[in-house]
């Protein structure tokens, strides 16, 4: 059975004055998981953030289930769970706050998760620091634990193994096989090189 189209952007295209990197990008995103593969400088990053609506496209559409960006961004936004892992906007929260905020944005938020994935991502002992106390991989996996929580229709993860544990990485594989049969949810993962141990519904090659 093949997944719903949630995410589809049409004619997408984005440079740098430097260089170019997406000229009319048309991609039908599915429910379940898709892997966004790629060298350095193939454009990942630069394509989720535009994803997540945080980048503006020099032309194209984005829609999410019918929801323009060009013409509902507010809207288009509330179905997108997205956080820049270098991001310092939530350092003064702490972990607690920032599931808190997580809850306030999407209705779905699934509060009984948590102590599953605080445990999985080994971060029930720092459960009370605030995120500017956490190395950068504590960080990274409290914003993947929000994103596991949220029930956002669109999720949108840069990069999710860079600074876990190998532990931690093998817990985030388990959670996304739970999403990679469907269902009505979107995860957007981009990666070097595709991991084998990730069931994947499809994948956007940018090449090497």
């Amino acid at each position: 059975m093949t997944s719903p189209t949630i995410l589809q952007a049409t004619d997408l295209t984005f440079n740098y004055p430097e260089r170019e990197l997406f000229n009319k990008l048309t991609l039908a995103i599915p429910a379940g998981v898709t892997i966004i593969r790629g060298g350095d400088g193939r454009g990942k990053t630069s394509l989720i953030r535009l994803l997540a609506g945080e980048q503006k496209p020099h032309s194209g559409q984005l829609t999410i289930n019918g929801i323009r960006l060009d013409e509902q961004a507010g809207q288009y936004k509330q179905q997108v769970y997205y956080v820049d892992p270098r991001t310092e906007a939530f350092d003064q929260m702490t972990v607690p706050e920032y599931f808190a905020s997580v809850r306030a944005r999407f209705p779905g938020f699934d509060d009984a998760a948590l102590p599953k994935l605080l445990e999985g991502l080994s971060l029930t002992p720092h459960v009370e620091k605030k995120l500017f106390m956490l190395s950068t991989g504590s960080k990274r996996k409290v914003y993947l634990a929000g994103a596991f929580a949220a029930g956002a229709v669109v999720n949108l993860l840069d990069d999710p193994f860079a600074s876990l544990d190998k532990g931690s990485i093998n817990f985030v594989c388990e959670v996304l096989a739970q999403f990679a049969e469907g269902g009505e949810q979107a995860w957007i993962a981009s990666f070097y090189e595709t991991p084998p141990e990730i069931a994947t519904t499809s994948i956007i090659d940018l090449g090497d």
